[in-house]
C-alpha cells in the first residue's frame, strides 16, 4: 500500500520498518516531525531528551544494550552531539544506530547554513542522502544495515526540502529485529586512552572497506543520457532539480551515498562523458574530493555557495532559457511575529522601554529583537545568552544594571543550566531571565522537562525551575506574571539593582496552548482614544492604525489586557482588565 509522506514521516516510516525500538531527539526544524511521526508507532519507544548531546548518548545506550537506536536533530544541534558522536565512531555500536541531521539552507528557521556533511568526513562515519521520501524510508533501513555491518553509527542527511517535501511511499511489514547480546568489552566501549589508541587503526580500516562498498553499493547509481557531452554528479535535493531541469537529457551520477564517496565511481563517470559538473547545495563537499583525484571538473563557479537551490537557479547557472511563465502574484511580505497574546511581549515592551542591553537566546523569544520592539542586542546560539551575559558584565561590570539574559525554559533546559552554575560559581552580577510558557514553543510544541508531560502527552516529573535554579547557586529567584506590567517592571528593576547574581521567572503559559482559555476581545472607546497611539508600541497583531486610529481585532485579541495597561485613558475595555 502506498500512501503519500512527508520526508520526515517516511524517514519515521523506516525506523519502524526497520525494526528500531529507540528514538531520543530534542526538536528543532527541519528534524522536529521524524520524532513525532516515530511515537505513532507503539512498538518503537520516543523521548524528548533536554539536547542534542543526550540524545545522541542515549541512542549509545540503547544501541550498546543491543536494540536498534536512532535520534535526531538539526544542524546546529549535531555541533552539541559532536563530543559522543566523534567516540562513537571509534567504539562502534552494537545494535545499528541512526543518526539523523537536517541541514536548512537558506536559513529558514536557523541561525547559520552549516553543512553537515563536514562532520561525516571530520568523524569518519558513513552519510546518507535521500533525495525524496521514498529514499528517506529506504535509506534508513539501508543505514541499520550498514551499521550492523560496518560497526558504525551512520548519519541520514536530510534537508529542508526533502523533510517537509511529499511523494508517495510504499508500506511494508515491520521487521522485528531481536536485541544482539551484550558483551562487555571494556576495549571495546572504554575509551581511555590506551583503548582509543587501538581504535584508530581500525576506524581508519574501516573507511576503507566503506569505501569499496561506496563502490557497488545502489546507493549511487550512474544514469547515461544516449547524448553524453554533459555529465553532472549530483545528491539529495539538488538531484530532484537536475532532473527537472535536464529530465534524461543528460547523464546524472547520483550520490546517495556521500561518505565516503565512490572514487573508481567517479572515474569512470568522468570518462564516459564530455564536461563534468558538480551540483551541490552550500559547500563544494563532491567538488572538492572530484578535484583531489585529479579529475576536472565544474561547481561553484557556476553554482552559488550560499542558499538554496531550485530549477531556476539550475537554468541560469548553465545558460538555459527559463520557461515562460505568467507574471507572478506578488505576495506581500508577512515576517515572523510574536502571536496576540504572547507572554513575552510585554516583558519585551519593557525591556525597550527601560533600554535593557539583552542578550538574547534561541526561541519565540527571538522575536524579541523586531519592530517595533527592536529589544534584543545578541543572540548567538542555544544557552549562550546566560554565558554571554557573564562574559559581558566581567568585561563591562558597570553594566550591570541595564543588563539581562533572556532565556526560555526548553532552552534552559537544554544548555542553559551550565550558564547559571558559571554565573553563581563565578559571582557574576547578572540578571538572568527564564522565560517559562510552559512549552516548546517555536518549533511546535513540544513538551519539556519543566511541563509535566513527555512526549505522549502522559504525565511526567517536571522539574522546579525555582528549586533548579536555586540548586544551582543562585540565592534571588522571582516570578513574576508577565501580563502585569507593574509588577515585572518593578522586579526588573530590583534585580538589575542588586550587586549579585538572580534570577527572574518570567511565567505565563503560551497563548496558543489548547489548556489556555481566551478571554473576550478588548475594544477601543473612540470617545476616550486620544490616538496618542502607545497601544501600538508592542507591536500586537491584533491592534492596527486603521484610518489612522488604533483598531482591536476582535477575531485575533485573546483578551490578555497588556495594551490596556499601556493607555494613560482608559480608553481599552474588556478582557482582563
Amino acid at each position: 500500500m502506498e500512501k503519500l509522506m512527508l520526508g520526515n514521516e517516511a524517514a519515521a516510516r523506516g525506523l519502524y520498518e526497520a525494526g528500531c525500538t529507540f528514538v531520543s531527539a530534542y526538536p528543532g526544524t527541519p528534524s522536529t516531525e521524524i520524532t513525532e511521526e516515530a511515537v505513532k508507532y507503539p512498538e518503537i519507544y520516543c523521548e524528548w531528551a533536554p539536547n542534542e548531546k543526550v540524545a545522541t548518548e542515549a541512542a549509545f545506550g540503547a544501541s550498546l544494550a543491543g536494540a536498534r537506536s536512532a535520534c535526531a536533530m538539526k544542524h546546529v544541534g549535531l555541533n552539541v552531539a559532536a563530543d559522543p558522536l566523534f567516540t562513537i565512531s571509534y567504539t562502534g555500536v552494537n545494535g545499528g544506530m541512526v543518526v539523523f541531521v537536517a541541514d536548512d539552507p537558506a536559513m529558514h528557521s536557523s541561525q547559520n547554513e552549516q553543512d553537515s556533511r563536514h562532520y561525516a568526513i571530520a568523524a569518519k562515519v558513513p552519510m546518507l542522502e535521500p533525495a525524496d521520501s521514498r529514499e528517506a524510508k529506504e535509506f534508513v533501513r539501508q543505514a541499520f544495515e550498514i551499521s550492523e555491518a560496518y560497526d558504525t553509527p551512520v548519519i541520514v542527511r536530510m534537508c529542508t526540502r526533502i523533510a517537509h517535501a511529499q511523494c508517495t511511499v510504499s508500506q511494508e511489514p515491520r521487521t522485528e529485529v531481536p536485541l544482539k547480546p551484550y558483551v562487555k568489552q571494556p576495549e571495546k566501549y572504554i575509551m581511555s586512552p590506551a583503548n582509543a589508541i587501538k581504535k584508530h587503526p581500525k576506524v581508519e580500516a574501516r573507511t576503507a572497506a566503506l569505501q569499496a562498498f561506496a563502490e557497488q553499493t545502489g546507493l549511487n547509481r550512474a544514469e547515461y543520457a544516449e547524448d553524453r557531452s554533459l555529465g553532472i554528479i549530483t545528491s539529495g535535493t539538488s538531484y530532484e532539480y537536475v532532473k527537472e531541469v535536464f529530465g534524461d537529457s543528460v547523464s546524472i551520477l547520483k550520490l546517495g551515498m556521500v561518505n565516503p564517496l565512490p572514487e573508481q565511481m567517479i572515474r569512470y563517470f568522468d570518462a564516459h562523458v564530455d564536461r563534468l559538473v558538480v551540483v551541490e547545495e552550500l559547500d563544494p563537499v563532491i567538488e572538492n574530493f572530484v578535484k583531489s583525484i585529479g579529475i576536472a571538473c565544474e561547481g561553484k563557479a557556476l553554482f552559488p555557495i550560499i542558499g538554496e537551490f531550485s530549477q531556476s537557479v539550475i537554468r541560469e547557472a548553465m545558460g538555459i532559457p527559463s520557461p515562460s511563465h505568467p507574471e507572478p502574484v506578488q505576495v506581500p511580505g508577512r515576517p515572523p511575529i510574536m502571536c496576540p497574546g504572547c507572554p513575552h511581549r510585554g516583558l519585551f515592551y519593557l525591556l525597550a522601554k527601560n533600554r535593557y542591553t539583552v542578550i538574547g537566546d534561541i526561541g519565540c523569544y527571538t522575536l524579541g529583537s523586531a519592530p517595533p520592539l527592536n529589544a534584543v542586542d545578541m543572540v548567538l546560539c542555544m544557552g549562550a545568552s546566560v554565558s554571554g551575559s557573564h562574559g559581558f558584565l566581567k568585561a563591562r561590570p558597570e553594566n550591570a544594571a541595564k543588563t539581562v539574559a533572556v532565556i526560555g525554559d526548553s532552552t534552559f533546559m537544554h544548555s542553559g543550566m551550565t550558564g547559571l552554575a558559571n554565573i553563581a560559581y563565578n559571582n557574576s552580577p547578572a540578571t538572568v531571565l527564564i522565560l517559562d510558557n510552559s512549552i516548546t514553543g517555536m518549533t511546535g510544541h513540544q513538551n519539556n522537562p519543566t511541563n509535566g508531560y513527555n512526549i505522549t502527552g502522559d504525565p511526567a516529573t517536571a522539574i522546579d525551575l525555582t528549586a533548579l535554579c536555586h540548586a544551582l547557586g543562585i540565592e534571588r529567584v522571582t516570578v513574576v506574571d508577565p501580563y502585569d506590567l507593574k509588577e515585572t517592571e518593578k522586579v526588573l528593576k530590583e534585580e538589575t539593582a542588586f550587586d549579585g547574581p538572580s534570577v527572574i521567572i518570567s511565567r505565563r503559559p503560551c497563548a496558543l496552548l489548547k489548556q489556555v482559555k481566551r478571554k473576550p476581545a478588548l475594544s477601543i472607546d473612540p470617545d476616550r482614544c486620544r490616538n496618542c497611539k502607545s497601544c501600538l508600541r508592542i507591536g500586537c497583531p491584533a491592534i492596527s492604525a486603521a484610518g489612522g486610529r488604533p483598531v482591536i481585532d476582535p477575531t485575533q485579541c485573546v483578551g490578555c489586557g497588556v495594551c490596556g495597561q499601556l493607555c494613560a485613558f482608559g480608553a481599552i475595555t474588556g478582557g482582563a482588565l
